[in-house]
Formats: C-alpha cells, sequence, structure tokens
C-alpha cells in the first residue's frame, strides 16, 4: 500500500460497481478511507465488504438516491459519522438514455436531469461547505463527450452532462480561493456493469449477426480499437484527486481512447 491518499475520506456515489468501485479500490490502495453509496443498498453494502477484504482499508456502503437532497444529507452525515469529513467526493451515479429526442418524453427528460444533473447539484452542495471551511477538497464528476460533441439518441442525456460540465466549472472559480477543485473527466464508451446490460438488451433484441457487426463499428470508431476498462477512467479520476493535481481545476479530462478529440 502507497501512502498517497493517507488519512484522506473519500465519498463516491454511484461506487457501487464500475468505475467508481475501481476508483475507490485505486484510492483505498492509496491509503484512503473510503465510503461506497448506491441506489440499491446491498450493492453498496456488499462492494464496500469486498473493498476491506481487497485493500484492507476503512470502508463504508450506504444507499442514496441522488435526485433525493434529502437522501444526499444523509448519506454524508453517515460517510462523516464513520469515516470522518469528507476531503475527496467522486460522482460516478448516472442512467443513460437510448431514444431519439421525438420518441422521448418529458417523464425521460425528467430521470436523466433528476439523476445526472440535479444529482450532481445535491451532492456537490452537500459537502461543499465541509470543503470550504476546512480549506481542502477534491471534487470529480462524470460526463460524457456526448454533452461536448453531441450523440444520436442522447440528446437529453448530453444536455444534462453539458448541465454538469457547465456546473463544475463555473463552481470552481468561485471555491478555487478556499483550496478546493473541482473538474469533470469524462469517459468514452467502457466495459462496465452498467453497459454490459444494456449490450445485452441490444443483443436480445437484433440477433448475434447484427450485434456483431455493430460491435464492429462501434470499435472502429476508436484509434484504440478497443472499449475502456474501468482502470483506464478510474486511473484519471485518482489523478485528479491527489496531490499532484492541485493546480487543475475547473477542467474536462476526456478519456475516451481517441473516440473524440476535443
Amino acid at each position: 500500500m502507497t501512502e498517497g491518499f493517507h488519512g484522506r475520506t473519500v465519498l463516491i456515489p454511484g461506487g457501487g460497481r464500475g468505475i467508481g468501485y475501481a476508483a475507490g479500490v485505486m484510492m483505498a490502495n492509496q491509503g484512503a478511507k473510503v465510503a461506497l453509496a448506491d441506489v440499491v443498498g446491498d450493492r453498496a453494502t456488499e462492494a464496500a465488504a469486498r473493498l476491506k477484504d481487497e485493500t484492507g482499508a476503512e470502508t463504508l456502503g450506504i444507499a442514496c438516491d441522488i435526485a433525493n437532497p434529502d437522501d444526499v444529507h444523509r448519506m454524508i452525515s453517515s460517510a462523516q459519522s464513520a469515516l470522518g469529513d469528507i476531503d475527496i467526493m467522486v460522482n460516478t451515479a448516472a442512467i443513460v438514455a437510448d431514444k431519439t429526442f421525438m420518441e422521448s418524453t418529458p417523464e425521460d427528460w425528467k430521470q436523466i436531469l433528476d439523476i445526472c444533473l440535479y444529482g450532481s447539484m445535491n451532492v456537490i452542495h452537500a459537502v461543499l461547505p465541509g470543503m470550504v471551511e476546512r480549506n481542502y477538497g477534491r471534487i470529480v464528476c462524470l460526463a460524457s463527450d456526448a454533452a461536448r460533441t453531441g450523440q444520436a439518441r442522447h440528446s437529453y442525456y448530453a444536455a444534462a452532462k453539458g448541465g454538469v460540465i457547465s456546473l463544475v466549472k463555473s463552481v470552481a472559480q468561485e471555491v478555487g480561493r478556499n483550496g478546493v477543485t473541482l473538474n469533470v473527466v469524462s469517459p468514452g464508451a467502457t466495459d462496465t456493469e452498467l453497459r454490459k446490460g444494456r449490450e445485452k438488451e441490444v443483443l436480445e433484441a437484433i440477433g448475434e449477426e447484427r450485434f456483431a457487426k455493430r460491435e464492429q463499428t462501434i470499435l472502429r470508431m476508436y484509434p484504440t480499437r478497443r472499449l475502456g476498462q474501468p482502470d483506464d477512467i478510474a486511473a484519471g479520476i485518482v489523478y485528479l484527486c491527489g496531490d499532484g493535481a492541485s493546480w487543475v481545476t475547473g477542467q474536462v479530462l476526456s478519456i475516451n481512447g481517441g473516440f473524440a478529440m476535443v
């Protein structure tokens, strides 16, 4: 174990699996105490237990719907009571849409905006006062390059993630003098449990032959010719949370295998 995050408390909404969990492992291996939150409480609890077994770190699993401000405040209180003041918050909680805009409804928009945009607002708003008071904090939110370039069938998801980018840049300007940095990591297609679940649905809908052609088409969009892995994205998150990035704030780091070069 290295000591890059020794004594730091990390909170990761959406950390029950995928990119959030991978980031938790990396920081726990560098001495951090890690609270993993997930809308599915059992998943958070099981992930925290697994993380403790893997790394020996102090961990906590918390059920939380980040679209609910009361839930978010309960999450913060639980994490602080168990592990201490929150030094680092990484918001990886999200859902994804896959409809054309004309097919979508206001209910679809609301669901995405509530979790992807308002959820980010809720968690940042809740952790920020303590960070400002202590003159130290690292906040990283996940977005998507769909927010920067646009993407068919992801219009309102892209809009929500565009809001996250603007939110992070604006708040970063407000609290930089207080030792708090805020940045965005923007992943490309990453082989997470969430993606695997969506791809299984596509496979069932279109059949194996068309699915195989679709996968080849997707890979050709990436100069690296592979999908991302959770560790690829987590490495960038960990950099932005570390002391080596203390002069990096208000930035968008695209980790996307070259899919979009913006």
